[in-house]
């Protein structure tokens, strides 16, 4: 097969989709797969009752009988100091204080990833995720932004086993949301529509890479997919804000995620991924009206080279919609 580059709508950066690169198709990428192994509850951090891997913040529905707990990482990537960040200069360079917030989420279940949680627990994770979201927001002036992901698997970056959950919140806006930002900002302005709108409402109409969608969520592999198997949720309705969508549709979107995790779990040999929200940053409320809030998955199946590292154009091997006809099985 031909390759092509193809432009993303958002960012403008180039990728290539090249699945000739792969003579025996893309089954031979799965087939490559190992088997994951389990690490044993003995000696977990986050089962052993007995002590706490980092400061409690919060616990559901009790500290006794928790079944989702917050805590502070003990090994945070930003301090909060109850203090606020100051920007400076060094030479040519600025820099700012790595002021902000690190906090994990854990869920009892040692196997238990969130593809597995029954919907309740599933939703209930979200919620407080929504939750903490708010505080950081509300509390702490400093916060610029909320990174909240999920690494699953030693590929994706996860040190521990146990199915956890990280929020970061920093002061500074991250250059990936910055360039979807501006992105989304120059397709409103020169069309006066959402990009991601528009690319919801292509998908329905190719039908092509769509893999799940219920009444307010979607499901699909991006026409311009930057990894093989990569997939999108959105919210079908337009909501810029992850701490604005109400509730009933959270519910949708959960049940997507749920979905389309299983569906690369059992299609894909159960690969790493990672899973992260992209949503309008915390301050100046209004500003963001054209953005669309989503969660990206990027199964660990292929690794960025010298050609992707030196150019910035990334090679995806798997046509999106051959990707997306394995993925539906």
């Amino acid at each position: 097969m031909n390759s092509d580059l193809r432009q993303d709508l958002v960012s403008g950066d180039w990728v290539m989709i090249a699945p000739g690169r792969l003579p025996k198709g893309p089954k031979s990428l799965i087939k490559k797969m190992k088997k994951r192994k389990r690490s044993p509850k003995k000696g977990c951090i986050f089962c052993d009752s007995k002590r706490e891997p980092g400061k409690l913040l919060f616990s559901y529905p009790n500290k006794t009988n928790w079944q989702i707990k917050i805590i502070e990482n003990k090994y945070p990537a930003v301090m909060h100091n109850k203090k606020h960040a100051r920007f400076f200069k060094k030479g040519p360079y600025q820099l700012v204080e790595g002021i902000g917030h690190h906090e994990v989420l854990i869920t009892k279940d040692h196997d238990k990833n969130f593809a597995h949680l029954n919907k309740e627990e599933a939703v209930r994770v979200f919620e407080m995720f929504l939750d903490r979201y708010l505080t950081l927001a509300n509390n702490d002036p400093c916060c610029a932004y909320v990174s909240i992901f999920h690494n699953w698997g030693e590929k994706a970056g996860a040190s521990i086993y146990h199915p956890h959950y990280q929020m970061i919140a920093i002061p500074v806006v991250p250059p990936d949301v910055s360039h979807s930002l501006n992105g989304s900002e120059r397709f409103f302005k020169k069309h006066k529509k959402c990009v991601h709108c528009e690319m919801i409402k292509y998908e329905k109409k190719e039908k092509k890479r769509i893999i799940y969608e219920n009444k307010e969520a979607i499901a699909f592999v991006p026409f311009i997919a930057r990894e093989p198997f990569e997939l999108r949720i959105f919210p079908k309705k337009h909501f810029p804000y992850f701490e604005d969508t109400p509730n009933e549709i959270l519910i949708d979107v959960v049940d997507a995620l749920q979905t389309g995790l299983l569906r690369i779990e059992k299609q894909l040999k159960d690969p790493d991924y990672n899973f992260f929200f992209h949503t309008a940053p915390i301050k100046n409320k209004n500003k963001y009206h054209f953005y669309h809030w989503h969660i990206e998955v990027q199964p660990k199946i292929s690794i960025s080279a010298g050609f992707e590292l030196g150019t910035g154009i990334e090679i995806t091997v798997v046509d999106p919609n051959e990707a997306a006809k394995i993925l539906r099985g």
